[in-house]
């Protein structure tokens, strides 16, 4: 395996017993085919689709595979949503206490499920402090409580290689997988699941154009941050910039990074609930959106599209459905 410099413990013993211990803790990877959407894209298309994982997102993996780690009882995690509901729900079972920093941009089905599982929402405007500035108040303020971090962990990412692991030995060989980039968590994830198993699956990011820090550090060969919050639809990825383990994972691993304008993903978005009867939030149709985008790019190949989650507010949501 290839070993990393900013996460020495990334090892594949450590792979291995993750492997072994959270499968039990989370819900496998819904795998569909689709005849309708292959044929639209001119590829052997398979849906790998975190929708029903709980919480309804990957992030679980992360979280749940993070603070089961850690004797910490206090929490604080920054979020715009999806991280936010994991933590707090992870912690409910756990027994911790969690405070959730989030946007009030963010979606209201996000806010409320936060607060439905027992944590604290602490909404901020990012134009007036950075979320990790209010994590860093908060901290000071509980100097014992942990920081979550959503993505820049290696507990985090080996939690979400859970979801590699379920897709490549799962549903046969793939010759592309890909997987939406925000922070770098889950795509980071994808790459050591590979690498562990050995498998020669490339793997393409799929970015939001207006927040594409990622493709521009992966085409620049430097890690480069977007000096604020994107104005995005998929408000999943509205990242300033990669962590530095993920970069470090998908500098050497990562194919390349689709850059995706927000109409193609929403026409993703719409294609799934035509065409699969799935209910995705715009960040999980990214994947989906950068086939649409250049279908030349996967022609003929065996495609896994990875939905990372379907946390969508009901009226964004209707709205998208409805406008062309």
């Amino acid at each position: 395996m290839v070993r990393y410099t900013t996460a020495p413990e990334l090892t594949d013993q450590y792979i291995d017993s993750v492997w072994e211990t959270l499968p039990r803790r989370v819900r496998p990877t819904l795998l569909l085919s689709n005849e309708t959407l292959s044929a639209q894209l001119g590829c052997d298309l398979t849906i790998a689709s975190e929708t029903f994982q709980y919480t309804g997102s990957f992030k679980f993996r992360a979280a749940y595979n993070l603070l089961s780690s850690i004797l910490q009882q206090r929490i604080v995690a920054a979020s715009s949503g999806n991280f936010g509901q994991a933590v707090a729900y992870a912690c409910k079972l756990l027994g911790k206490t969690a405070t959730i920093v989030m946007p009030d941009t963010s979606a209201q089905v996000k806010i409320a499920a936060v607060k439905s599982y027992g944590a604290t929402a602490d909404l901020i405007n990012v134009r007036e402090i950075s979320r990790d500035g209010r994590v860093q108040q908060l901290l000071a303020e509980h100097p014992d409580a942990f920081a979550a971090q959503a993505y820049d962990d290696y507990r985090v990412v080996a939690g979400n290689s859970t979801l590699g692991k379920d897709i490549l030995l799962g549903a046969g060989a793939f010759d592309v997988i890909v997987v939406p980039v925000g922070g770098g968590g889950l795509s980071s994830g994808i790459v050591v699941a590979r690498d562990h198993l050995g498998a020669a699956t490339e793997i393409i990011g799929a970015e939001p154009l207006p927040g594409n820090d990622a493709a521009r550090s992966l085409h620049s060969h430097q890690l480069i941050r977007n000096e604020q919050e994107p104005a995005t639809i998929a408000d999943g990825a509205r990242t300033i910039s990669l962590g530095q383990l993920n970069w470090e994972i998908l500098r050497q691993g990562m194919a390349d990074i689709i850059e995706v304008p927000d109409n193609i993903t929403l026409d993703a978005l719409r294609r799934y609930f035509r065409f699969a009867n799935l209910k995705v939030e715009p960040t999980g149709a990214l994947s989906l959106g950068a086939l649409a985008a250049h279908p030349e790019r996967f022609a003929g190949k065996r495609v896994c599209c990875i939905v990372s989650g379907g946390n969508v507010d009901p009226a964004v949501y209707a709205k998208a459905l409805l406008e062309e």
